[in-house]
């Protein structure tokens, strides 16, 4: 039995930063991830992708985020469960919960944290017909690695971010990219999209609206995709690799099954206090929950967080009060220098 003060389901950003935000209070904390690696999508699916709203960094790769968030909270040396799904949930009589994963592992916690992200989801695949033949063979539903298409020719379909973003950050990678969208007007940031039409201006992307992927062509590789155009009707392109880019279905998974209050795949919390979940005790932060006005970002979750980690400090010490101290004044324990110059600061200030 692992025990810890407060268990973490998901150790995707959020997962993370609630290490942080739990370890300036003193708690011990343990993630679980049925992903083999810390990280969560940012690590798994698009690590190489730039992030643009993350406070102090004008730009960072997803895997970056990643490994700065690693950094920061090993001086409060968290546990991980990885590779493995957390399945079932008991609460015990002295109110705290056993959570057991898929291979058996128990972990006791007073309070648990569900930072799950989207859940567990699957890629949306277009309706090509001989799609799943091309898989790994130049089919591409998410981008892991951008310099495998470095100097190749890309067919990018979507209209959201994801294809927006990608088909921006290849352009100069790639030999040719092209975007391929149903619609004329796209669902992306407005900056993206007039990033994406100034581009297609100077030719660094070939960009065809109204249009769908119909066809798939090559043998044990993709050759070249077959295109149905509203009015100019089928247009064929080589290409040596076709990525459909039309985000993911997400499945809350075995966490559906809690008794949690679910309202559109996401956990309902209660966000004018602590987005504690209908049962006290369990937390939800992060895209895995919703209320009115929630907004899905990682900058969202962080927040979340350090909302949630104060309300949970309350109910394992219900006896105590906390009073919030500063970090440049507290400073933070393990990073060597860091109370002594906080220190030094703060006596500057003052004078």
């Amino acid at each position: 039995m692992i025990k810890t003060d407060i268990l973490i389901i998901g150790a995707g950003p959020t997962g993370l930063f609630t290490v942080f935000e739990a370890g300036l209070l003193k708690l011990k904390t343990h993630l679980i991830d049925a992903l083999p690696q810390p990280g969560g999508q940012c690590s798994e699916i698009y690590p190489k992708k730039p992030i643009y709203d993350i406070p102090g960094f004008p730009e960072i790769l997803a895997g970056d985020l990643v490994n700065n968030l690693m950094e920061q909270i090993k001086p409060f040396e968290p546990g991980f469960t990885l590779g493995e799904r957390a399945e079932t949930i008991e609460r015990l009589e002295d109110d705290t919960f056993v959570v057991t994963t898929n291979r058996g592992t128990k972990h006791n916690a007073p309070v648990v944290a569900i930072a799950g992200g989207l859940g567990s989801f699957e890629p949306r695949k277009p309706p090509i017909p001989n799609i799943v033949d091309f898989e790994d063979k130049g089919v591409a539903y998410i981008i892991r690695d951008p310099e495998v298409y470095r100097d190749k020719r890309v067919v990018i379909s979507g209209g959201g971010d994801s294809a927006l973003d990608w088909s921006i950050f290849l352009a100069d990678i790639a030999s040719e990219v092209t975007l391929v969208h149903r619609r004329k007007e796209f669902r992306g940031a407005l900056d993206s999209v007039e990033k994406v039409e100034e581009l297609s201006k100077i030719g660094k992307i070939n960009l065809i609206t109204d249009a769908e992927v119909k066809e798939l062509k090559g043998d044990d590789h993709v050759t070249g995709v077959g295109i149905k155009h509203k009015t100019e009707g089928d247009i064929h392109l080589d290409t040596d690799y076709f990525i459909p880019l039309f985000g993911l279905s997400p499945k809350l998974g075995p966490i559906g099954d809690w008794g949690l209050e679910i309202e559109k795949n996401a956990i309902k919390v209660n966000n004018s206090y602590d987005y504690q979940t209908n049962i006290p005790g369990i937390y939800a932060i992060g895209d895995v929950n919703t209320y009115k006005g929630k907004l899905k970002l990682i900058l969202s979750g962080f927040h979340e967080a350090a909302i949630m980690c104060q309300s949970a400090y309350q109910r394992i010490f219900p006896d105590k009060k906390y009073v919030m101290k500063y970090t440049t004044v507290g400073g933070v324990t393990g990073f060597d220098g860091t109370k002594k110059e906080a220190k030094k600061e703060v006596v500057k200030a003052i004078g």
